[in-house]
């Protein structure tokens, strides 16, 4: 697993994959941005917990609170910008590691972003209900990083499988290396909430899921 993460990072040397960068970045900035304005808005007009001091409290720190919930909820909003992007970035990766793939089948670009929205309201739902484990801090870290490693690695992981293989060999992948896909799930959850680290992540986490799938099906 940490090996296909280091055959990931070191993809952003490739001059091909630099250019998918940038349009990565943009994309998780404007994101970024969205929903920022889109939790203070809520913030300030919905009372989202139900429990009167907590939301005495979330009133209380304003833009502070703006900014934690921003921060849990953005790993889930970033899954979205692979769906768009993964068909040129799991190309840089084959072009430059498996010359001698035949070209994919490849996901249409509105399949791949259809699974990436539905993925993303599955794991905004989740955060937001996982944000009440912030009642029980010890729990909280636990909670989070599991639900959204669970989540992001499947999600990249059928992906990325998806435009070589059918549905019934991704499940059994996905089910023989089940352990091996939630590590890198929490790995690239980490990465996610690592300031500047977290735009190159659907960069790097598509580049290291192409890695782990194509090493699992050569066994």
């Amino acid at each position: 697993m940490f090996s296909a993460f280091s055959r990931g990072l070191s993809q952003l040397a490739d001059g091909a994959t630099r250019a998918i960068v940038w349009r990565c970045i943009a994309a998780a900035l404007a994101m970024f941005a969205a929903l920022w304005v889109a939790v203070g808005a809520a913030l300030t007009n919905i009372n989202l917990f139900a429990i009167p001091w907590l939301d005495a409290a979330v009133d209380v720190l304003g833009g502070l609170a703006t900014a934690m919930i921003t921060w849990f909820l953005f790993p889930a909003l970033i899954s979205a910008v692979v769906g768009f992007f993964l068909e040129d970035i799991a190309a840089t990766v084959e072009a430059r590691h498996y010359p001698a793939l035949p070209p994919a089948d490849g996901l249409a670009a509105t399949a791949a972003a259809a699974t990436a929205l539905g993925y993303l309201g599955v794991m905004v739902a989740l955060n937001v209900a996982a944000l009440l484990f912030l009642l029980v801090p010890p729990v909280f870290p636990f909670v989070f990083y599991a639900v959204n490693g669970y989540l992001l690695s499947r999600e990249y992981f059928e992906l990325v499988a998806l435009r070589r293989v059918g549905p019934d060999r991704v499940r059994a992948l996905r089910r023989a290396h089940r352990g091996e896909l939630f590590a890198a799930g929490v790995v690239m959850t980490v990465l996610l909430t690592v300031p500047v680290v977290n735009l190159l992540v659907p960069v790097v986490a598509t580049a290291a899921m192409v890695h782990l799938f194509e090493d699992w099906r050569r066994g």
